[in-house]
């Protein structure tokens, strides 16, 4: 059976995926702003989880999308809900790996020294992952995976560049792996206000049935 489309600004995205379990698209966005009072749009986001997240989550029940999009306890609860995580990126204005580089440097190191998690180990792992990006260019539709599996504090990043072989790399650092997460999943504080309000949205609904 096909698996549906979704479409997130012009750039398509399967429902369900299957990495080591099957997994569901429970939010999509991008990441965009104004440079000199033109909209500039980096990169389309698709985050996919475990239906069975829903179920660690049950607290929120009964909350509305608005109110959830605002609740970054909600977010928390589901940065850490024990389910795999997949969060998929495609580029939408070409970048150099360098560029996307610094922009995760930034985010991780501000996130971990504001709680005091900043360490030795976390610069060392986070120089790697900059390292990784490094020599890469990512023209339009390039993509980006990240995967958190189940109960684990690694992430896989995997890299995929028209023409070329897949490059992967594993972050083993667990406090360098949650900043991640909380980048592109942490409501007021993460990348993409527009991804953060698709999940609330979804997420509400689901908790109402």
């Amino acid at each position: 059976m096909a698996t549906e489309e979704v479409l997130v600004d012009e750039i398509t995205y399967p429902s369900k995926i299957t990495t080591t379990k099957p997994l569901s698209l429970l939010g999509h966005g991008i990441t965009d702003m104004e440079i000199h009072f033109i909209h500039v749009k980096f990169y389309s986001i698709g985050i996919y989880l475990e239906p069975e997240v829903v179920g660690h989550l049950e607290q929120f029940k009964g909350i509305s999308a608005k109110e959830l999009e605002e609740n970054d306890e909600f977010f928390n609860a589901l940065i850490s809900a024990p389910v795999e995580k997949f969060i998929r990126l495609v580029v939408i204005k070409e970048i150099k790996g360098a560029q996307y580089g610094v922009q995760i440097e930034t985010a991780v190191r501000d996130r971990l020294a504001a709680e005091d998690k900043y360490e030795e180990e976390e610069e060392e792992a986070l120089e790697k992952v900059i390292e990784f990006f490094q020599s890469k260019y990512f023209k339009k539709h390039s993509v980006i995976t990240y995967h958190f599996p189940t109960n684990s504090a690694t992430a896989e990043i995997v890299v995929s560049l028209e023409g070329k072989e897949d490059s992967k790399y594993v972050i083993e650092n667990a406090n360098v792996v949650e900043a991640i997460k909380k980048w592109y999943l942490g409501g007021s504080s993460a990348v993409s206000s527009s991804t953060i309000r698709s999940l609330a949205s979804t997420f509400s609904q689901e908790l109402s049935k």
